[in-house]
C-alpha cells in the first residue's frame, strides 16, 4: 500500500479543489503527519490558491517552498529545451525528501488553466508514473449527460492505464440533477470485475461553484465602500443596469450582482431598497463603474442607513469591460470562508464512502491523536445518529455562522430560538445558510402554557407563582432547557453571550442530576498535539470535599469513555503517594479512597503531583510500579483554582493546544456552557459533544 496519492483531472472547473479537501480532510483524521505537493503550480498567483488552501485550513507545518516543484511557465521552457529528464528528477527528488519525512505525502496535478491541455495531461501523466503514486481521477460531470459522463470515466481509466498508471479511485464531479444514481453502478460494470476501482459520483453544488463577492474584489481589484463584513455573499449572476429603475427592478434576481456606472445614484439608492423588502429577491451586491461614486449627499444617506445591506464597491474600469472580465469569473474556495469549506466537506463525506477509501489509501493509523483528528472524531460520531440539539442564543451570529456548517455537515438537527423571520433576515444579511434548522419563538410555541405549568409545578416549593413562570418561559435559556426536560430536544447549547450561571441555572432548577449522582461537574477535552487529556473540575465546584472530589473522577472518567479515550485516572496533589501531608493531601487520599470503593474497576491513582502523572521518567522515580502514574489520562484537580488556572495555562503555554469545553456531567440530560468569547469552531465541537452525550445517555437507557 502506498504513502501517497496523487489527485488528477483532466479538464478545468472539475472541481478538483473540493475534492483534495475532502481527501485531505480523511487523511488528517487518521494520520498525524500528512504532507501536501504540487509539481507544478500556476504562474498566475503569489501563492498557489490550492496549497494555500489546505495549508491553511489543517495548519500543516510545512513551508510553502517544499510544497511545489516548479509553476507552469518554467516546467514548459525545461521542455521546450529537451530538459524533461532534468525536470522529472528535480521533482523526484522534493517528492522523496517529503516521503521520507511525512507519514503520507497528497499530490495534486495541474488545474487546465494553462490553454495547452495535452501538454499539460502528458505532463501530469509523466509526473506521476515518475512518482510511483496510485491515481484518484476526477472527472468533471458537469453540464453532461449520463452517457456523455459513462464515456468520459471510461476514456480517462483507459488513457490512464495506457500511459501505465494505477489508478484506484475515479471521482465524477459536479454531476447535473437529472444523471441517475444507477451511474455509480453503471461505470463499475462497463470496467469489469477486473478492476477494483473505487467509483463516487457527487452533484453539482451551486455554492460551492458560484462565486463571492470577496472573489468579485480580487477579480476587479475593487475598492470595498460599504459592507466589509458581508464580502462571503454569494452571486448567483451578473446584471448590467442602465434601465430607468422601473423597467430594471423587473429583471432582479435572487443572488443579482449589480453592475452600474457610479453616478447612477438612482440605481444604487433602488438596488438598496429592493434588498430591504421581502417584495423583491435579494441581491448580492453592487458594483459601480468608472470610478465614479455617488455625490456626498447620497454617500451620507447610505452611512446613516443602520446596516448596509449588502456590499457595494467600486472599480475604475467602465461598464462594459467590467460586465466582461466578471463574465469569466469563477468561484473558489478560500480558507476565510469557513461556510463554503464546510459546504465541501458535508457533500464529500455525504456522497463518499470515506471508510472504504480510508482502508483503500491508509494502510496503518497513527496511535497518537491530533486536535484535528480529535474533532474530526466528533463530528463523525455526532452523524452516527443526528440528535436534535437546542441552541438558544438565536440572535447570536457566531450561532448562526456554526448553524451553517452544523447543518451542511449534517451533525444534528438544530433548533434555533427567537423570531424565525428576523432570525432568517439576519442569517441572511451575514451570508449564512440555515438549512435545515427549525425556528421556534418561544412565545408563539405550541407548548408554551406546558412548559409553564411544568415550571411552576417543579418550583412550587420554592414559591413559584404562575406570572414567575410565564416569565422564565419567555427567556429563551429557560425555554430551550425545557424543551431537554420535556424530551422536545436532546441536548442544549448556550453562553456565547450569555453567562454560565444564566446558561447552567436552569438545568440545576429542573433538569436535576442523575440518579444516583450528588453534584453537577465539568470537564475540558485538552486536545494537545499527539494526545487528548481530561481536565476536571476546571469550571462549575469551587472547593470540593472529598466524596464530591470521587464522584467527579467517576464522572470525569466516564465522560473520558464516552469520547473514545482509555480513563486512567490521577488525583492531583502536590504531593505524590506518601510524601506530604496537610488537610489538602488527606482530602485526595480520602477521595481516592471513596473512588475506589465505588467503581474498583477504574484505574486510579492518588495523591499523585502533576508531573508524576503525565511523565514516565518522573513516574518511575516518584511511585515505581503504578499503571496510572506516568500515564494517566484523566486529571482531577483539588479544586476549582488550581484546575482553572492549569488548564488555561496549558492551553496558551503548550503550542497547537486545543481546550474544548466546559463539557458538562452530572445532569439527567446533556446542556453544555460556551464561553463568551467562543469562536464559530468551538461552537461546533460543544454541538458535536452534546450532540454524542445525548446518544451516550439514549444507550444507557436502552441497555
Amino acid at each position: 500500500m502506498s504513502k501517497s496519492l496523487y489527485i488528477s483531472a483532466t479538464e478545468a472547473r472539475s472541481g478538483k479543489s473540493a475534492v483534495v479537501l475532502g481527501i485531505m480532510q480523511l487523511l488528517m483524521a487518521h494520520i498525524r503527519k500528512v504532507a501536501v505537493f504540487r509539481p507544478i503550480i500556476s504562474d498566475n498567483d503569489a501563492r498557489d490558491h490550492d496549497i494555500d488552501l489546505i495549508l491553511r485550513q489543517f495548519k500543516l507545518n510545512m513551508p510553502y517552498e517544499r510544497t511545489y516543484a516548479y509553476k507552469l511557465g518554467e516546467a514548459k521552457r525545461m521542455l521546450n529545451e529537451g530538459k524533461q529528464a532534468l525536470l522529472l528528477e528535480n521533482t523526484l527528488n522534493k517528492f522523496k525528501e517529503l516521503e521520507a519525512e511525512y507519514d503520507f505525502v497528497l499530490c495534486e496535478g495541474t488545474d487546465y488553466l494553462g490553454g495547452e491541455a495535452a501538454l499539460e495531461f502528458e505532463m501530469n501523466s509523466s509526473i506521476v508514473s515518475n512518482l510511483g503514486c496510485p491515481v484518484l481521477a476526477v472527472v468533471n460531470g458537469q453540464k453532461k449527460d449520463a452517457e456523455e459522463i459513462l464515456e468520459s470515466t471510461l476514456s480517462t481509466i483507459e488513457t490512464f492505464e495506457e500511459k501505465g498508471l494505477e489508478v484506484m479511485a475515479v471521482i465524477i464531479n459536479r454531476t447535473g440533477p437529472d444523471v441517475p444514481t444507477s451511474l455509480e453502478d453503471d461505470i463499475r460494470n462497463r470496467i469489469g470485475s477486473k478492476h477494483s476501482l473505487l467509483v463516487y459520483a457527487i452533484p453539482d453544488e451551486k455554492s460551492l461553484g458560484n462565486p463571492t463577492i470577496n472573489d468579485v474584489v480580487k477579480w476587479l481589484d475593487a475598492q470595498v465602500l460599504y459592507g466589509h463584513g458581508r464580502l462571503d455573499t454569494q452571486v448567483e449572476d451578473i446584471l448590467v443596469a442602465a434601465m430607468h429603475i422601473s423597467n430594471y427592478l423587473e429583471y432582479l434576481g435572487e443572488g443579482s450582482l449589480i453592475v452600474t456606472p457610479g453616478d447612477r445614484s438612482d440605481i444604487v439608492l433602488a438596488s438598496l431598497a429592493s434588498r430591504l423588502s421581502s417584495s423583491y429577491p435579494d441581491i448580492s451586491g453592487i458594483v459601480l463603474t468608472g470610478g465614479l461614486q455617488p455625490p456626498a449627499n447620497v454617500h451620507r444617506l447610505i452611512e446613516g442607513w443602520t446596516g448596509v445591506p449588502v456590499p457595494i464597491l467600486s472599480v475604475p474600469g467602465h461598464t462594459y469591460k467590467s460586465a466582461q472580465i466578471l463574465n469569466g469569473l469563477h468561484g473558489t474556495i478560500d480558507p476565510e470562508n469557513p461556510m463554503k469549506i464546510a459546504s465541501a466537506l458535508g457533500l464529500f463525506e455525504s456522497c463518499v464512502n470515506t471508510e472504504e477509501l480510508r482502508s483503500r489509501m491508509v494502510s496503518t493509523e497513527s496511535r497518537r491523536i491530533t486536535p484535528l483528528m480529535f474533532e474530526y472524531t466528533l463530528i463523525e460520531k455526532a452523524k452516527i445518529k443526528r440528535q436534535r440539539i437546542v441552541l438558544p442564543e438565536g440572535s447570536s451570529n457566531r450561532i448562526l455562522e456554526a448553524t451553517d456548517i452544523l447543518t451542511r455537515r449534517g451533525v444534528a438537527q438544530i433548533i434555533l430560538l427567537g423570531d424565525p423571520d428576523a432570525v432568517r433576515k439576519q442569517a441572511s444579511d451575514i451570508g449564512a445558510n440555515l438549512g435545515d434548522a427549525q425556528i421556534i419563538d418561544p412565545a408563539k410555541s405550541e407548548h408554551f402554557d406546558d412548559y409553564v405549568r411544568t415550571y411552576m409545578e417543579a418550583r412550587k416549593h420554592k414559591g413559584v407563582t404562575r406570572d414567575t413562570a410565564h416569565d422564565r418561559m419567555s427567556d429563551p435559556t429557560y425555554f430551550a432547557t425545557m424543551m431537554v426536560h420535556k424530551g422536545h430536544a436532546d441536548g442544549m447549547v448556550s453562553g456565547s453571550i450569555t453567562t454560565t450561571a444564566q446558561t447552567i441555572r436552569p438545568a440545576f432548577e429542573f433538569v436535576k442530576t442523575k440518579p444516583g449522582a450528588s453534584i453537577v461537574s465539568s470537564v475540558f477535552l485538552m486536545c494537545q498535539n499527539d494526545r487528548v487529556l481530561v481536565y476536571g473540575d476546571c469550571a462549575v465546584n469551587p472547593n470540593p470535599g472529598a466524596e464530591q472530589l470521587a464522584e467527579i473522577a467517576i464522572n470525569s472518567a466516564e465522560t473520558a469513555s464516552i469520547f473514545g479515550i482509555d480513563p486512567k485516572v490521577a488525583m492531583l496533589s502536590y504531593s505524590t503517594g506518601d510524601s506530604g501531608t496537610g488537610a489538602d493531601v488527606e482530602k485526595v487520599i480520602e477521595a481516592t479512597r471513596m473512588a475506589r470503593e465505588k467503581a474498583p474497576q477504574l484505574a486510579i491513582e492518588g495523591p499523585l503531583q502533576y508531573d508524576a502523572a503525565i511523565d514516565p521518567e518522573v513516574a518511575s522515580t516518584k511511585l515505581p510500579g503504578s499503571t496510572v502514574a506516568g500515564h494517566a489520562t484523566v486529571f482531577i484537580f483539588p479544586d476549582l483554582n488550581t484546575g482553572n488556572n492549569t488548564y488555561k495555562a496549558v492551553q496558551r503555554s503548550v503550542p497547537g493546544s486545543v481546550a474544548i469545553g466546559p463539557v458538562l456531567q452530572g445532569l439527567n440530560k446533556p446542556v453544555n456552557d460556551l464561553s463568551r468569547g467562543c469562536t464559530v469552531r468551538d461552537i461546533v465541537n460543544t454541538v458535536a459533544i452534546t450532540a454524542i452525550q445525548s446518544q451516550a445517555e439514549a444507550a444507557n437507557k436502552d441497555a
